[in-house]
């Protein structure tokens, strides 16, 4: 934990369950590493290339801003309060994962698979979230400010209280600010 491992080459490597809370991973190439259950609380993850296993890990308050997500397996990870500012989340797979509180504005999560996710209060603002699976996710009081998720599956997700300000929605039409709205139907 706390150590300096900044444009590090950990591509392949087995770190599952290791306790790197607090370290510096900024630029590094963790390409095809096992990060499952590992503890990356607090995290220095910026621009590092996390085509990863990251089943169960704990990334909370991580800096993943402008980090390369594409295809990462992330499913029941903890990334609430993460700043995934501009990520690219591409094709990753994050069913059940809990991004409550996390920053994406700008990320690409085309294609991703959001099923059962919690993303309650999380900021999407001019997220692409073009063909994304949301179904059943937990959207609550996300703000989702001129996103796009056309092509999104929003099947019994919960959008109460979002904000979809400006948001192309799955029809291809623009939205205004929804309220009350429970589930999507489409």
């Amino acid at each position: 934990s706390g150590a300096d491992l900044s444009e590090a080459d950990l591509s392949g490597a087995n770190l599952s369950l290791a306790k790197l809370r607090e370290t510096d991973l900024t630029g590094a190439n963790l390409r095809e590493a096992d990060l499952g259950v590992a503890d990356l609380r607090r995290a220095r993850l910026s621009g590092a290339d996390l085509t990863a296993d990251l089943r169960e890990a704990d990334l909370r308050w991580a800096d993943l801003s402008g980090a390369d997500l594409s295809g990462a397996k992330l499913s029941q990870a903890d990334l609430r309060d993460a700043d995934m500012v501009r990520a690219n989340l591409s094709g990753a797979d994050l069913r059940d994962a809990d991004l409550s509180d996390a920053d994406l504005g700008g990320a690409d999560l085309g294609g991703a698979d959001l099923r059962d996710a919690a993303l309650e209060r999380a900021r999407l603002w001019r997220a692409n979230l073009n063909g994304a699976k949301l179904s059943r996710a937990n959207l609550r009081r996300a703000d989702f400010s001129r996103a796009n998720l056309e092509g999104a599956d929003l099947s019994e997700a919960d959008l109460s209280e979002a904000n979809l300000n400006g948001t192309i929605m799955p029809d291809g039409k623009r939205k205004g600010l929804f309220t009350r709205v429970k589930k999507y139907t489409g």
